[in-house]
């Protein structure tokens, strides 16, 4: 077995953290997948992997072997890539990662007519509340939004998200219209439990801009889920514009302090750092930049 194959097949397991997942990915049987590693591991004369019934883990030399064979791999591909040139036709597969509102709400309405443009490639949506390591994780590219922080990753900004504040129509006839940024202590503010950052809201003040720590008697680790709430007239709640925009032209929620609120996340597709960007990633990026705005800010 060369080195190449053996690396290939070490990167996948250790990306499904399952020798039979990775097996179904390689069309090879899981014992063929186990013999190579256990082989891989004798020759190198070290544990790559602690196996148990449930799962798979890395070692410590494993996280370390893994990174160097990724960093392998992808060179193997952006050599093919460049030898190929940019006027094949991409094919493959393309991993992206989103969080679940954007994909939802964003990124799947654009997918059919991506489709009828690049019939040979096949997507795979990945959906995460939290930030994912993309080589770790074999992503190819991912959607974000808001501040960048890994500072090691490629970006392109694809367009803005605006944040409202919106409340049900029957919420604000009982409780009252907001009006400033004093009146949010008044009432009950959806909040989001997994993420603090999501309960700071900034907003406009005659003394500049102010973030204020709301607080209310409801919170879920899911944004879907203080959405429905503040449908069911549960409370405030603070979205982006995709989520709401079909309920405020309904009439199911009400824009509060549009005066006063003017959060703004930037929306970006980041993808790892290689000299030479694969055609698949490329031809995705270039139609998000095109179409993405329009979805977005419809």
């Amino acid at each position: 077995m060369d080195k190449f194959t053996e690396m290939a097949v070490f990167t996948q397991v250790a990306q499904q953290g399952s020798f039979s997942a990775a097996a179904r990915e390689l069309s090879m049987s899981p014992s063929a997948v186990s013999k190579l590693i256990s082989r891989l591991e004798e020759r190198l004369g070290a544990r790559l992997l602690n196996r148990t019934t449930r799962q798979v883990k890395l070692t410590e030399g494993g996280e370390a072997f893994l990174q160097r064979c990724v960093a392998i791999l992808d060179d193997v591909d952006g050599a093919e890539e460049l030898l190929a040139g940019y006027g094949r036709e991409p094919k493959g597969v393309l991993t992206i990662n989103s969080s679940a509102d954007f994909a939802q709400h964003c990124l799947v309405p654009l997918l059919p007519h991506f489709y009828n443009l690049y019939p040979h490639l096949k997507l795979k949506i990945q959906v995460s509340a939290t930030t994912v390591d993309l080589v770790a994780e074999g992503v190819d590219v991912a959607i974000r939004m808001g501040e960048l922080k890994d500072t090691s990753l490629v970006a392109r900004r694809l367009c803005e998200s605006r944040r409202i504040i919106c409340a049900s129509p029957n919420y604000l006839l009982i409780n009252g219209e907001p009006k400033t940024a004093s009146d949010l202590e008044k009432h009950n503010c959806l909040c989001m439990s997994s993420t603090p950052a999501f309960n700071q809201w900034a907003l406009t003040t005659s003394r500049g801009r102010k973030v204020i720590d709301v607080q209310g008697d409801f919170c879920a680790d899911k944004i879907d889920i203080l959405h429905q709430h503040a449908l069911q007239s549960g409370g405030l709640v603070r979205l982006a514009e995709f989520m709401v925009e079909a309920d405020i032209s309904a009439g199911r929620l009400v824009p509060v302090m549009e005066n006063c609120n003017f959060e703004v996340q930037a929306v970006h597709a980041v993808f790892p750092h290689r000299q030479h960007l694969p055609s698949k990633v490329r031809v995705f990026v270039d139609y998000l930049v095109d179409y993405l705005p329009f979805r977005c800010l419809e």
